[in-house]
């Protein structure tokens, strides 16, 4: 098979960031990544470009990633608390999901993508939970939350057994009749 160098002026999933020098098929790279302007072929004039590329991205990532602290720096001085409406015992009708929290942040003044909200299963008890939040490859918060009732919880109400023969089994019953 026949294959190119090319020098990624782009970020391309699966293959690389900006200012990589990747080996490629040839016509993947005639076909989609050179009419595109996402590579440029490997010469020597062009290699003088992955020295900036190389630098821009590094300084972007560096960016990316101060940007990230400075944001879960933020985010771990934030409290946040749910209010919901509860029935007999304390159950909650619905559940907490990552969308409910990352609307709940946006409320608060955080922009998130919902898909940075890690909460692994809805929540549907009372008290207090946590989340986790990935802002970046190598920066994650973990963002404690309460659930709290809207109205009093008030305990389940014991179901009382009416008294009397018509309460007992047939199968009670018959064991008496048949033992007297």
């Amino acid at each position: 098979m026949a294959t190119k160098e090319v020098l990624l002026v782009k970020p391309v999933e699966g293959l690389g960031g900006e200012g990589d020098q990747v080996k490629v098929r040839a016509g993947y790279a005639r076909n989609y990544l050179l009419p595109r302007k996402i590579a440029v072929s490997l010469t020597t004039a062009n290699r003088k470009q992955v020295d900036a590329l190389k630098k821009r991205r590094a300084e972007r990532e560096q960016a990316e990633l101060s940007g990230a602290q400075e944001l879960a720096r933020k985010l771990e001085k934030t409290s946040l608390a749910f209010v919901v409406k509860t029935g007999e015992g304390g159950r909650m009708f619905g559940a907490i999901t990552a969308q409910d929290v990352q609307e709940k942040l946006a409320a608060a003044g955080f922009t998130l993508d919902r898909k940075k909200v890690h909460l692994f299963t809805p929540v549907k008890t009372l008290g207090q939970h946590t989340v986790k939040i990935r802002l970046h490859a190598d920066v994650s918060v973990d963002l404690s939350f309460d659930v709290v009732s809207e109205n009093p919880i008030e305990p389940a109400a014991p179901v009382a057994e009416p008294v009397g023969e018509k309460s007992e089994k047939r199968s009670d019953r018959q064991r008496k009749e048949a033992s007297a």
